[in-house]
């Protein structure tokens, strides 16, 4: 399975692209704004688009696509595009988004029977069978319903956290895992802490806390995603300073990276 990495800032700027990870060449993992670096051809190879959450940097892109890809969708007499979300994600997206005010009802177009996208509920703990890959879907604490994926692949599974706080759930499957890499959000530096506290994301202090669930018997690369733009040099320079002074055990030491848009993983 090949990931490429269209976006992984927590917000834009330029060179910054907000969350989304393609999967060889028709899944999407989430949609921000990364995808708008696809061309038409690539867009309209996409079928099926795996949201976490909500929240606008996860989904800017999702009716964008749509509206690009329509016709050659229609053209080629495409099944619909599938979204799978969690029941919440798709009734948010259909209150606020799809509701042909903010954006056409794209499931009800060019009819209700033939549309352009169908939503898929979800659920925490799932399997999903999507473009000849396995995906689970791992529990995420977030401020709205939203998940975290693992896909599996020939070496072994891409774990994605999703936007999440402290989350045991989460590190009780992962440690179950053969994980091949692990990609996590630290969305602020430390003297954001408690904002970071507020709107459920991870911050360096607590992210090693986090990492320190990692079972004695794991051992695999981790990626930081979604950092600010404003606070990427500062949330780096404090994550690089608690993995220099490990607090468990053993003398441990995390396979700690740094996560950019353009990357390509063949797992």
């Amino acid at each position: 399975m090949r990931v490429r990495v269209l976006g992984c800032s927590g917000a834009i700027a330029q060179g910054c692209r907000t969350t989304s990870f393609l999967l060889d060449d028709d899944v999407l993992i989430d949609a921000g704004t990364g995808v708008g670096d696809l061309t038409l051809a690539e867009m309209a190879r996409v079928q099926h688009v795996l949201l976490t959450h909500s929240h606008l940097d996860h989904i800017a892109s999702l009716p964008l696509m749509l509206d690009a890809v329509a016709a050659i969708r229609l053209a080629a007499g495409a099944s619909p595009l599938q979204v799978h979300a969690l029941p919440g994600t798709i009734a948010a997206l259909k209150t606020h988004i799809f509701n042909n005010l903010i954006w056409p009802d794209f499931s009800t177009i060019p009819s209700a029977d033939s549309p352009l996208v169908r939503f898929e509920p979800i659920e925490v703990g799932q399997e999903l069978s999507v473009g000849g890959k396995t995906v689970e879907v791992l529990p995420a604490v977030h401020t709205v319903p939203a998940v975290g994926y693992a896909a599996a692949a020939e070496s072994g599974y891409w774990v994605f956290s999703g936007d999440t706080e402290r989350n045991p759930a989460f590190w009780q499957r992962v440690n179950q895992l053969p994980v091949a890499m692990l990609i996590i959000e630290t969305a602020f530096s430390d003297r954001e802490k408690d904002l970071a506290q507020r709107s459920k994301h991870l911050s360096p202090s607590v992210l090693a806390t986090e990492l320190d669930s990692i079972g004695t018997h794991q051992h695999y690369p981790i990626y930081i995603t979604h950092t600010k733009p404003a606070e990427t040099g500062l949330i780096m320079t404090e994550v690089q300073r608690f993995d220099q002074t490990p607090s468990r055990v053993g003398d441990v030491r995390h396979d700690i990276r740094w996560l950019s848009a353009g990357q390509t993983f063949d797992l």
